[in-house]
């Protein structure tokens, strides 16, 4: 018996509209379906990373703001693998995307950087190449 993979990570946003547009049109992600939930008054969006994982964004009614940054109880960081942070940063950049300088990992020699989510989730970008 093992675990396979990561199915999805769950995401849980203030503002459905403006986190859709950064997850979809910042971000490059792929839409698999979105549905509205009357019952729980909230939106689910599926999105695909790469064909390997997905996304789950979703609304709630004044959902509580994150404790701290980063270092809350709970997910740290949302990570991604890029070929080229240099061309992703000056993208990210040139999108009004704040985005911190790139960074040496002293255990990998591999670059990365962080930038937020516009509630604030730290997501980080990270050259494996």
């Amino acid at each position: 018996m093992k675990l396979n993979r990561i199915h999805h990570i769950a995401i849980i946003c203030s503002n459905y509209e403006r986190s859709k547009m950064f997850y979809i049109d910042t971000l490059r992600l792929k839409v698999l379906r979105e549905v509205y939930r009357e019952e729980r008054k909230s939106y689910k969006l599926d999105l695909e990373v790469n064909g390997l994982y997905q996304i789950e964004l979703f609304s709630f009614p004044n959902p509580p703001e994150r404790p701290s940054f980063p270092e809350a109880a709970g997910l740290r960081h949302l990570a991604f693998e890029v070929d080229d942070i240099e061309e992703w940063k000056e993208y990210l950049s040139s999108n009004g995307v704040d985005v911190e300088p790139v960074r040496i990992d002293p255990y990998t020699d591999k670059k990365f950087t962080f930038f937020v989510d516009p509630d604030g989730l730290p997501i980080e970008i990270y050259e494996a190449c």
